[in-house]
């Protein structure tokens, strides 16, 4: 039995999002190149509010301590996860798998296709993390001119573009 549980997010739960992003994102700075541009900055508040109330982000708690989310925003069939943290201080205890799978199931139920995300292809947390949950890399995101999009305005800031990748996960 987990110590953890997940559940819908809720509005006033938005404030709390920026810290935990914010404390995630210190794990960055162990990354070579990546240490001052990567987990820098966080969602607001009042964006997460927003994303929220598109009805599929998701919380994880211990206690009343949220401790990691997923903020996602709806694409057509596509669920786009915009943001995903763990606390550091609770990090390799299932969390964010279950996170991510609680994430598919919300999406599924909810008839959308797949799952999409941008992240770093070579940080142990991100590219191989969702690989082993069943992303795979978008070879040619071209292709999916949203996600090539969204890699675009990453790279104007500051977000090296040769490490970053967009991501896809077909829904069964």
């Amino acid at each position: 039995m987990s110590d953890f549980e997940i559940r819908l997010a809720r509005p006033d739960d938005a404030a709390h999002l920026p810290e935990v992003e914010l404390a995630a994102g210190t794990l960055f700075r162990q990354i070579e190149g990546l240490s001052g541009v990567a987990g820098m900055h966080a969602i607001p508040a009042e964006r997460q509010r927003r994303l929220i109330a598109k009805g599929h982000s998701l919380i994880a708690e211990i206690d009343t301590r949220i401790v990691g989310f997923v903020s996602t925003e709806p694409f057509g069939r596509e669920l786009h996860i915009r943001e995903f943290s763990v606390h550091p201080d609770v990090q390799r205890r299932g969390i964010g798998g279950t996170l991510l799978r609680a994430v598919a199931i919300d999406a599924r139920n909810a008839g959308f296709s797949a799952l999409t995300l941008t992240t770093f292809r070579d940080v142990p947390w991100n590219g191989p993390f969702y690989e082993r949950h069943g992303f795979v890399e978008l070879r040619e995101p071209a292709n999916h001119p949203r996600l090539a999009a969204d890699l675009a305005v990453e790279a104007e800031h500051g977000l090296p573009r040769e490490r970053r990748c967009a991501m896809i996960r077909f829904l069964d």
